[in-house]
């Protein structure tokens, strides 16, 4: 259950980093600011495996049981992450792309 609310939060926190309005002018200050950061920024993917690697660090790691090697459990976390949100992500792109429009009124 621990690893499910960590995919669940990681899946938040680079939605709203991503796509949040509460972000927007700190993503325009990026991509105007610098080429690697601004592209960072409007990636569901890059993002995510970002955050993997601070959940990683601040919270608990997923990965830490399975990899036996020191201090490396941190990269296979984000790996770990950008996975999980990319799969939700798609997911959700999918039922996006594939909804039936019933018109105004209609639910």
């Amino acid at each position: 259950m621990e690893i499910f609310i960590w995919i669940i939060a990681a899946y938040g926190m680079s939605n709203i980093l991503v796509f949040g309005s509460l972000f927007e002018s700190f993503r325009e200050f990026l991509i105007k600011k610098s080429t690697f950061l601004g592209d960072l920024i409007q990636c569901m993917m890059c993002t995510s495996t970002w955050v993997g690697f601070l959940f990683s660090l601040v919270f608990f790691s997923p990965t830490l049981e399975l990899v036996t090697i020191p201090y490396t459990n941190w990269f296979f976390d984000g790996m770990f992450a950008s996975g999980a949100v990319w799969a939700i992500n798609a997911i959700i792109e999918w039922f996006e792309e594939n909804r039936i429009d019933k018109g105004p009124g209609v639910l």
